[in-house]
């Protein structure tokens, strides 16, 4: 599995509660320019239109080689995901108002895909919080490797 990209803010932002995995549609040159690592996902998510998953805001440049055929960068693209885990993801969605938003994109077996975080947004004050876990942790990792 070769990573492609990661959302590193979305720890920072949210409280992950559960991952899954779907496939995506790309078009060629998408798929071309996503294998040379030009993805970002910044400020992108996820939605759930008519049962059927689409990501939005995913900027995906154009491929270099490409020609008149190339694709627009940010474009909504669709998601492949079980119809039965889509139609309970909307359920989910709606009644606790939680957000979909993309972790990783990656290749698994030469096919492009996407983990997405069932996520609940945090305080400025969880924020604050988890900062000071961190911190705590890390000062105490370091002062066990000076004792031993």
């Amino acid at each position: 599995m070769k990573v492609l990209v990661s959302n590193k803010k979305v720890a920072h932002d949210y409280f992950i509660l559960e991952t899954y995995e779907c496939g995506i549609v790309l078009t060629g040159t998408e798929i071309k320019s996503a294998r040379l690592g030009k993805v970002s996902l910044n400020d992108s998510y996820a939605r759930v239109k008519d049962f059927e998953l689409f990501i939005i805001n995913m900027h995906i440049s154009k491929y270099a080689f490409g020609n008149i055929f190339n694709h627009e960068e940010k474009r909504e693209r669709k998601l492949l995901m079980q119809k039965h885990d889509i139609i309970k993801l909307s359920q989910k969605i709606k009644t606790e108002g939680l957000t979909l938003v993309p972790t990783k994109v990656y290749l698994k077996d030469s096919l492009c895909k996407v983990e997405l975080a069932l996520c609940k947004g945090k305080k400025l004050y969880d924020k604050r919080e988890t900062k000071k876990q961190e911190d705590s942790s890390r000062r105490l990792e370091k002062t066990l490797k000076d004792y031993r």
